[in-house]
């Protein structure tokens, strides 16, 4: 401990004197040989012991200054890349998956893709019915992708809504590009589908690939589900040809497939409460069981997820006292994971 008094020496200069003061409890004030009086940092202060000169001490034990080290030079600035001819905007949101021959099997990588000339400001969230949460945002460079968030196995059973805003831009341009907002939802049992994962012309294996720049009739086409692409067009075939005999009716499908994830079921479930979802949901429930009874369907398959569990609890429930004649059982791992019920219709 250094008080007034002590000798002292400089640990990184030439030279000490004596401490005649002090300014704080941190900075001492040195009086040196030349009768100058010095504030130094007590940190930067050795005591020197009373039978030896703090001179002959300092020039015995030269200082070792640090050398400074040189700033690495900073990376060479990305140059985008511009291609002939890809001036209309063209902008993808891309679901890879690590393991290609077993999608579920590791990370599923989530893209954003610019495969246009513009410049991609973007704001990307999940959406959970009530509140939008921001992952990432930021600017994409023309003609590249982006890796934004991965996706586990664990997470399938209740993937929020996939949100993106986006606005192109070009530094010179004749025309404005329009922003566009997307709402992206997918059913986690696609993930387990292996034919949901296709060819593409972004990434070297298969990958689920979404058009968020398309036109109107595609967007809304997007929305869609199969049912309702395969009733539109056998209604335009009817208006199109002329009329002819009533065609038999056609033999139920082996298995029919019901989603009950309430998103499937109403447009929008904005401040619904979680019994007035449950209700709706088992509406459809018995919707479809009274359907299936009627037409002599084989089996019937209700993808219910996984969640908390109450809507598989309450669909068994109603399997074993509505419908006690009939067997069921989980459906098809490898399909639906945990989260799907089969009903087959033959009598116990």
């Amino acid at each position: 401990m250094i008080k007034i008094g002590d000798k002292v020496k400089f640990l990184n200069d030439v030279g000490g004197g004596v401490v005649i003061s002090f300014q704080s409890k941190n900075i001492a004030v040195v009086k040196n040989e030349d009768g100058f009086e010095i504030p130094v940092m007590i940190n930067q202060l050795v005591k020197v012991p009373q039978n030896e000169d703090y001179e002959n001490i300092r020039r015995d034990e030269p200082v070792v200054k640090k050398q400074k080290q040189p700033e690495p030079k900073p990376a060479p600035a990305h140059i985008p890349q511009l291609i002939n001819g890809n001036d209309e905007p063209r902008f993808f949101i891309a679901f890879y998956p690590v393991d290609q021959h077993n999608p579920v099997g590791g990370e599923i990588e989530v893209y954003l893709i610019n495969d246009s000339n513009f410049s991609l400001l973007y704001h990307y969230s999940h959406f959970d019915g009530k509140l939008y949460k921001t992952i990432d945002s930021g600017e994409l460079e023309p003609n590249t992708k982006n890796y934004i968030e991965g996706i586990a196995q664990a997470d399938l059973s209740n993937l929020p809504a996939f949100c993106l805003q986006l606005i192109p831009f070009m530094k010179e341009t004749k025309k404005l590009a329009a922003p566009v907002v997307k709402d992206i939802h997918i059913n986690g049992v696609k993930f387990y589908k292996e034919k949901s994962f296709r060819p593409n012309e972004f990434f070297k294996g298969n990958a689920m690939v979404f058009d968020l720049a398309g036109t109107p009739e595609k967007a809304d086409a997007d929305k869609r589900t199969d049912k309702d692409l395969q009733k539109l067009l056998i209604q335009k075939d009817e208006e199109n040809r002329p009329l002819k005999k009533e065609a038999p009716k056609q033999k139920p499908p082996e298995v029919i497939e019901v989603d009950l994830h309430i998103h499937e079921l109403v447009d929008n479930w904005n401040g619904l409460s979680n019994h007035e979802i449950l209700e709706i949901q088992m509406d459809r429930f018995h919707s479809e069981m009274k359907n299936a009874m009627e037409n002599r369907a084989k089996r019937i398959v209700f993808i219910h997820g996984v969640g908390n569990g109450v809507l598989k609890q309450e669909i068994h429930k109603k399997l074993k006292s509505t419908y006690a004649r009939f067997y069921f059982q989980d459906a098809s791992f490898q399909e639906y994971g945990y989260g799907a019920t089969m009903v087959i219709f033959r009598r116990k």
